[in-house]
């Protein structure tokens, strides 16, 4: 069998790999079943690697007005309006495995407008979806449009920080190729 790389760049990973980076792997193999194709792409640079770490750690993990389906959302529509297949694929079985509803998560992926979504998640991928695609024309009455749905600024702050980073790494994923774990597409089916 060939290896297929993980990106279209030769940058290989950092080796030996750092013991704190080494020990972080351990914990995806043990919680995951796999070390994230993201991860091993940023490994050939420990420093840049951490940095991905924490800020993905605390948008998607840290305490939040959001939950982490909220969250998951988010990276599945921003992910979907980027055509990131990447963040689509992995985060698509994130979004499954966390709502137990692999049809919905999967309406979300090819088009959140014809999910049935309740009216506050609604206006959360409609802000993270304009966020995306018009930055530019961000005003008070789509912060206003969130406040309406029970929001508080700290929520909508969250909601811009998590868009901002997938938009981000969608465009570093699609600039690299980056390759999905082949293991996403079977998760929470």
């Amino acid at each position: 069998m060939t290896h297929t790389p993980i990106t279209a760049l030769d940058l290989p990973t950092q080796n030996p790999l750092p013991d704190d980076i080494a020990a972080y792997f351990d914990k995806c193999t043990a919680k995951l079943g796999l070390i994230p194709n993201v991860l091993l792409a940023h490994a050939f640079d420990a420093d840049k690697l951490r940095a991905f770490m924490a800020m993905y750690n605390d948008l998607m993990l840290a305490p939040s007005g959001l939950t982490k389906t909220d969250r998951e959302m988010i990276a599945v529509a921003v992910s979907a309006e980027n055509r990131c297949p990447y963040c689509l694929t992995a985060h698509g079985a994130a979004l499954r495995q966390l709502t137990g509803d692999p049809a919905l998560a999967e309406t979300i992926a090819q088009n959140w407008r014809a999910a049935p979504l309740p009216p506050r998640s609604r206006a959360m991928l409609a802000f993270a979806v304009r966020l995306t695609t018009a930055p530019q024309t961000m005003d008070d009455a789509d912060r206003a449009a969130l406040r309406d749905h029970g929001f508080t600024d700290r929520d909508i702050w969250d909601i811009a920080a998590v868009t901002a980073f997938f938009n981000m790494s969608n465009r570093l994923a699609l600039a690299t190729d980056m390759r999905p774990n082949a293991d996403y597409h079977a998760m929470a089916r």
